[in-house]
């Protein structure tokens, strides 16, 4: 198989369709030129040639008519190969993901990543100091280096490799989390409070699992040698709490703690009302429990 793209100065778009390409089909041919006849023998052809015809294996973008998404969002190179050849992609840099989370993993990528690239390569946003699409940049050869673009692209191509791995490891490890406290929340005993038995990220399956009678959260700590109750705050990266801890309770610490908290192994409760821990998963199920109490009372003042 013999794969296409544009010889010079590369971008973010060309180097991560490379990426993706090597990851989906394995070894293959791969040249950079802008030689017609080099190009129209290709199998796949991205970021030039003028054609998009996925039928035909030709992705570019670089015309009037361009490729868009549903949203009307115009497609770089990369959205154009992640869109096609992206889940096939993932099952190399993601070995052992399971099936069911393939799609799931696909979307957080395309939305995140992906799309960032698509955004910066059309001039639809810029791309600050640090963006990836720059970092990427930087890679191609300064006017006094000796280095080819053919080797600073294959450089480039790796860290995006890497990147993409990255990337599909943490959000399939996000996906596995957010079905596990789904279930731990539906198998509960309260609806209110969703106990896990592990550290994992909960944030997302709260808020986009439709988990809004949740109040609190508890988990164990790294060792499980104490354990937590986490309020949920009412919204994504926000700093309040749908129930604060009784105000009783705050910037107290063992004994103290314990003694106003009434359970017998407390460790503390933060000033700020939003987290408190004990030594057992019984007494911050406890807690929670009399935190709720508390907050029934308050309102029924």
């Amino acid at each position: 198989m013999r794969v296409v793209t544009h010889s010079g100065t590369f971008h973010a778009d060309d180097v991560f369709a490379s990426a993706i390409l090597r990851a989906a089909l394995g070894e293959f041919d791969f040249i950079r030129t802008r030689d017609q006849e080099t190009i129209a023998s290709a199998d796949i052809v991205f970021d030039v040639g003028g054609v998009y015809d996925p039928s035909t294996g030709r992705y570019d973008h670089h015309m009037r008519d361009l490729p868009r998404r549903e949203d009307g969002t115009p497609y770089s190179s990369v959205g154009l190969v992640w869109r096609d050849y992206g889940r096939n992609a993932l099952e190399r840099f993601v070995p052992g993901i399971e099936e069911g989370a393939l799609d799931a993993v696909w979307q957080d990528i395309d939305t995140g990543i992906i799309l960032s690239i698509d955004l910066a390569d059309n001039g639809i946003s810029s791309a600050s100091p640090g963006h990836l699409a720059l970092l990427i940049e930087t890679f191609n050869p300064t006017w006094d280096s000796k280095q080819t673009y053919d080797e600073a692209f294959t450089e480039a191509s790796e860290l995006a490799s890497g990147i993409l791995q990255r990337a599909g490891r943490q959000a399939y490890a996000e996906a596995k989390a957010m079905a596990f406290v789904l279930g731990a929340a539906r198998g509960g005993k309260s609806p209110q409070v969703i106990v896990l038995d592990r550290k994992l990220p909960w944030e997302k399956a709260v808020f986009e699992g439709g988990l809004t009678d949740a109040l609190f959260v508890i988990y164990p700590n790294e060792d499980s040698t104490a354990w937590y109750c986490r309020t949920i705050p009412p919204e994504p990266n926000s700093f309040g709490q749908r129930l604060t801890l009784p105000e009783a309770w705050r910037g107290l610490q063992e004994e103290a703690f314990s003694k106003a908290a009434g359970i017998p192994d407390g460790v503390f409760c933060h000033p700020g009302g939003f987290i408190c821990g004990a030594r057992s998963q019984a007494s911050v199920i406890e807690l929670a429990e009399r935190a709720i109490a508390a907050g029934s009372q308050a309102d029924a003042v």
